[in-house]
């Protein structure tokens, strides 16, 4: 087993899990089957209960783990079916050793960072590698180097690689090399410093992927090398992508780093064929079709609290050989406003989850809208309690009807806690998470575009479609079309005489990926499309 650590130097956000996933990508695609982990270095025992805010889009596997979004990065990009084995925190570290301590496990022994801290990291990597069995393991370390909580992190994988030889692990360190404006060139001294702290920590990378928005000189990569002490083709340039994330791997390959990866750790295996990546590049660069969507959020102002949801939004826009224009719509800006002002004259309305009062109400407005005006509308799971507390409002006429999660005193419950939920005290990792079963009518328009009756999409919420308002929603004309197998929980909602109105209590977007675009989404692009053709005048 060969094993590939990547690590972050100068600042954060440089693309860390993005390089990673990109690497894994390239060597799935020369047949060499691969698995990706993060290591987070943070004392939360996952991001479950962190703000949108601080720490982006809370990523959920099949198995309920709430996750790094980077681990839907590694999901997007390769095959690899990734568990809560994939992503490690220290907080999960310090609960292990601190479990194994009160038990008596340790003998007695004085408990320590080293060897007791970094023998449990060490041994979710090896764990990784019993349960999936894979040719490279790629392991990505959170934070930046020369950051406190990373150094056990650190420490552990130097001993990792010691251990296992240096023909089977390698360090690819990420590092930005910035553009001076005032003086007109590039600087490689922040990379400098930083190669020299994970030099002091006993880590000498092998490849530096130097993130930059200007092309590296020959001249510079030349000085790169010979003050970093790694071989002039090591020295991989990662640029600023000009369309979509999705451009990396091929831009990773051009600057030959899979060659270089396969060389270092000896493996024999043919180039990659990347002909079907570089075709969603084209659908992605010169589409045949154009339609520009609004997402009502209510964390508009951080890209990466919506990660997956842009992604999957793409995604259905190369489905359709359609590039999609997002406009980023704050809820509360509804609310200020009024729909008309600031939903007019798009193609589709996308309302995704959420959690907290703030902004219900501008979701609520932008459902009526596209209710209204036929215009595609899509709700992810908060999406779906909105559109089913405007129905109810609207249509039904139920006067204050609401979700008990922002009103417990209100007359029509019509989205109310799950009965399991009631006696939850814990916040963390308490919802209803992962891949559940849904059981889909026949001849609604969501068992059309999946094409199947039962399918398994991933949760995360705790509140649900209060079931004692299902028969009067059905009889003004709105279908539940998807339920849990047992029939008690409502999974997928859709409008009878509408062009394209559903919504999922479920979060499609953990499931979409650029080489397979997850139904709902193909489908609400290709209404959306439909939409901007055929509206009336």
């Amino acid at each position: 087993m060969k094993y590939i650590f990547v690590t972050g130097g100068v600042v954060s956000s440089l693309g860390k899990g993005l390089t990673a996933a990109a690497l894994g990508t390239l060597l799935e695609n020369r047949g060499v089957k691969v698995t990706l982990q993060k290591f987070d270095p943070y004392l939360n025992v996952d991001p479950g209960t962190m703000s949108p805010y601080q720490h982006g889009e809370v990523y959920v596997l099949n198995d309920g783990a709430e996750t790094d979004l980077d681990l839907g990065h590694y999901e997007r990009f390769t095959n690899t079916k990734l568990t809560r084995f994939n992503n490690l925190t220290s907080g999960q570290v310090y609960q292990t050793v601190l479990d194994k301590e009160r038990r008596g496990d340790y003998l007695g022994k004085t408990v320590q960072v080293i060897p007791h801290v970094t023998d449990e990291i060490q041994n979710r990597i090896h764990q990784i590698g019993e349960l999936t069995k894979p040719d490279v393991i790629i392991t990505e370390i959170g934070g930046t180097t020369g950051d406190i909580e990373g150094l056990p992190f650190l420490e552990a994988i130097r001993e990792f690689a010691l251990d296992v030889g240096y023909t089977n692990a390698i360090f690819v360190h990420v590092t930005f090399v910035p553009f001076i404006k005032a003086a007109g060139e590039l600087k490689s001294k922040p990379t400098q410093q930083s190669v020299a702290k994970l030099r002091e920590i006993g880590i000498a990378p092998h490849i530096l992927v130097c993130r930059c928005e200007q092309s590296l000189t020959k001249e510079l990569r030349q000085k790169i090398s010979l003050f970093c002490n790694v071989p002039f083709e090591a020295v991989i340039e990662e640029k600023d992508v000009e369309h979509s994330i999705y451009e990396v791997p091929l831009m990773l390959q051009r600057e030959r780093l899979d060659d270089l990866v396969c060389r270092l750790l000896h493996l024999d295996v043919p180039p990659a064929n990347m002909s079907h990546w570089q075709d969603i590049i084209r659908k992605l660069i010169a589409p045949q079709h154009r339609v520009r969507i609004g997402v009502v959020g209510k964390y508009i102002g951080l890209n990466d609290a919506y990660k997956s949801v842009y992604e999957a939004i793409s995604h259905g826009g190369i489905a359709n050989d359609c590039g999609v224009e997002i406009e980023k719509v704050e809820a509360e800006e509804i609310e200020k406003y009024g729909a008309e002002k600031i939903l007019k004259g798009l193609a589709g309305i996308l309302v995704p989850g959420g959690f907290g009062e703030r902004g219900i109400e501008g979701k609520v407005q932008a459902a009526q809208f596209a209710r209204e005006r036929k215009i595609p509308y899509l709700g992810l799971c908060l999406g779906m309690q909105v559109a089913s507390i405007e129905f109810a409002r609207h249509v039904l006429k139920l006067e204050g009807a609401h979700s008990t999660e922002f009103d417990p005193n209100t007359p029509h419950p019509v989205i109310a806690l799950l009965d399991e939920q009631k006696k939850v005290t814990q916040k963390g990792g308490t919802m209803r998470l992962g891949a559940q079963p849904c059981q889909l009518i026949v001849g609604s328009k969501a068992a059309h575009l999946f094409g199947a009756f039962v399918i398994n999409e991933r949760h995360r919420h705790r509140y649900e479609f209060n079931n004692a308002y299902r028969e009067q929603f059905e009889q003004a004309g709105l279908k539940f079309s998807g339920t849990s197998p047992d029939g008690k929980l409502v999974e997928v909602i859709e409008l009878k005489d509408h062009p394209f109105f559903m919504a999922s209590q479920f979060h499609p977007e953990f499931q979409s990926k650029p080489s397979a675009p997850h139904p709902l989404f193909k489908g609400f692009i290709a209404a959306c499309h439909q939409y901007i053709h055929h509206k009336p005048l």
